[in-house]
């Protein structure tokens, strides 16, 4: 498996709205054929705080994950939206094995 983390700190005034539109893409993430899981989480110390843990089963993948419209337009209406830049962070599971998501 290919997980990606994303931490993500939004402007205050801008967190409901992007937790709204980061829901869009995670619910549309979920239908892709090489998506395992999406969870968006968010900091319980600070609201403006989230958190994107993406499993994928392969790393192409995430890779056409990135090409989709709806990433896309995800990325583009957030952009503005962030205190500052995304910071993601690329893995490969040890445990659970590949096995152990299906």
């Amino acid at each position: 498996m290919y997980i990606v983390c994303v931490t993500v700190h939004v402007a205050p005034e801008h967190a409901e709205s992007f937790i709204q539109a980061t829901l869009e893409n995670a619910r549309q993430s979920r239908l892709e054929p090489g998506n395992v899981r999406f969870d968006v989480l968010r900091a319980e110390a600070d609201p403006a705080q989230l958190f994107l843990y993406e499993v994928y089963r392969r790393k192409e993948d995430f890779a056409s994950h990135q090409e989709t419209p709806h990433y896309l337009r995800w990325k583009e209406t957030v952009a503005p939206w962030m205190a500052v830049p995304r910071q993601g962070v690329r893995h490969l599971s040890v445990f659970p094995g590949d096995e152990g998501w299906i």
